[in-house]
C-alpha cells in the first residue's frame, strides 16, 4: 500500500516527543491576558539569568519599527490595552498587523517590548505584583523544562498571539529579508554515524547554509515536512515559505541515525542531534530527531522534526 502523508507520520513511531511542551502551552493559553503577559514578563527575567537572547538584527526589525514607536508614544494605559489585546486575539489595527509578520519579527517586537518594559519607558508590570496561582504553577512547568523547551514554549506563546490569520481573507505576509546563501567555500559538511544518505546529508547541509533554493529540490513534488507540534506542511512552495521565514540562520548538528528499508521502494531514515537557533546562540543546543521517509527516486516525500524528551532521546534510533 502506498504511503499517505498521514501513515508517513507514523514512522520511528517509538521517538518520544518533549509532550511537556505542548501540555504547557496549552496551560499557557488558557490564562487571561494579565497572566499571560505577566508570566511572560517573568519567564523573560528569570531567563535571562540563565539563557542569554540575542539582540535581534535591524532586517529583523524593519516592519516591526513603526509599530513599536505607535505603542512607545502611548500611555502607560493604552500600552498595556495593546499588549492584552494581542494577547486576547482581539480584532484592532495593530492585531491584525502582528497578524501576517513572521515569527522572528515577532519575537523581535516582544524582545524590544520586553527591553523597555525593564528601562520603565513601556507600562511595567507593576512592583510587588503576584502571580496568580494557575500562572505561578505554569511558570513552574517552565522552570522545569529543559533549555530548548523553555525556549519553545515562549516562542510559541507571543507567536500564537494577535488576530486569527484565517479571519483575515487574503493578505500578504510579513517576514524579514531571505539571506543570501553562504558562500560554497566557507560551508561546512556534516557527518552522521550510521547515515551516509545522499540526500539526507545534503539536507542538513543546504539548510546550514541558507541555500533554500536548492534544498527545496531534495523534496518530491507532494512531498510534506511535519514542525515540532505542527501539522505537515504539503507542498513545494509552503515548504519552501517555512524554510525562508522560519528556519534562517539555524545551526543543525546531527550526531548519528539509522537507515531501514520500507514498504514500496521507500526508505525511512531517523537522525538524532542538536539544533542551535539565532535567538539563543551556541549556549542553547536543542536536542532534535528528524525521521524522514524517502521515495524510489530518493526524495524526501516526508520528513519530521521533532523535540526530544530528553537528552537520552538522542540514542534512542530503535525503530
Amino acid at each position: 500500500m502506498p504511503f499517505t502523508i498521514d501513515s508517513a507520520r507514523n514512522i520511528f513511531a517509538n521517538t518520544l516527543t518533549a509532550d511537556a511542551v505542548p501540555a504547557t502551552i496549552a496551560r499557557f493559553n488558557q490564562l487571561n491576558a494579565e497572566d499571560q503577559l505577566a508570566l511572560i514578563w517573568f519567564a523573560y527575567l528569570e531567563m535571562g539569568k540563565t539563557i542569554t537572547v540575542a539582540a535581534p538584527g535591524a532586517a529583523n526589525m524593519q516592519f516591526a519599527e513603526p509599530t513599536l514607536k505607535e505603542i512607545q508614544k502611548m500611555s502607560f494605559q493604552d500600552q498595556s490595552q495593546v499588549m492584552c489585546d494581542l494577547a486576547n486575539r482581539a480584532d484592532t489595527p495593530i492585531c491584525r498587523t502582528y497578524a501576517v509578520w513572521s515569527p522572528n519579527i515577532k519575537l523581535g517586537f516582544w524582545y524590544r517590548l520586553g527591553q523597555w518594559m525593564e528601562e520603565g519607558t513601556v507600562a511595567p508590570i507593576p512592583d510587588g505584583y503576584k502571580l496568580s496561582a494557575n500562572a505561578a504553577a505554569v511558570l513552574q512547568s517552565i522552570r522545569g523544562l529543559e533549555s530548548g523547551q523553555q525556549i519553545t514554549v515562549l516562542r510559541n506563546a507571543v507567536v500564537d498571539m494577535g488576530f486569527d490569520k484565517d479571519k483575515l481573507g487574503s493578505y500578504k505576509p510579513v517576514a524579514e529579508p531571505v539571506v543570501p546563501p553562504t558562500d560554497m567555500s566557507k560551508r561546512t559538511s556534516v557527518t552522521i554515524e550510521g547515515v551516509t544518505n545522499p540526500t539526507v546529508l545534503s539536507y542538513m547541509n543546504l539548510l546550514n547554509a541558507n541555500d533554500f533554493d536548492e534544498l527545496i529540490k531534495l523534496f518530491a513534488d507532494d512531498g510534506a515536512l511535519q514542525p515540532p507540534f505542527q501539522k505537515p506542511i504539503v507542498g513545494k512552495d509552503r515548504v519552501l515559505r517555512f524554510f525562508k521565514e522560519e528556519c534562517q540562520n539555524l545551526k543543525l548538528m546531527p550526531e548519528r541515525g539509522v537507515a531501514e528499508p520500507a514498504e514500496d521502494g521507500f526508505t525511512q531514515i531517523k537522525v538524532t542531534g542538536k539544533v542551535q537557533t539565532p535567538w539563543f546562540g551556541a549556549g542553547v543546543g536543542m536536542n532534535m530527531a528528524w525521521r524522514f521517509l524517502l521515495n524510489a527516486e530518493n526524495k524526501i516525500f516526508f520528513v519530521a522534526i521533532d523535540l526530544l524528551a530528553s537528552p537520552k532521546e538522542l540514542l534512542n534510533l530503535v525503530r
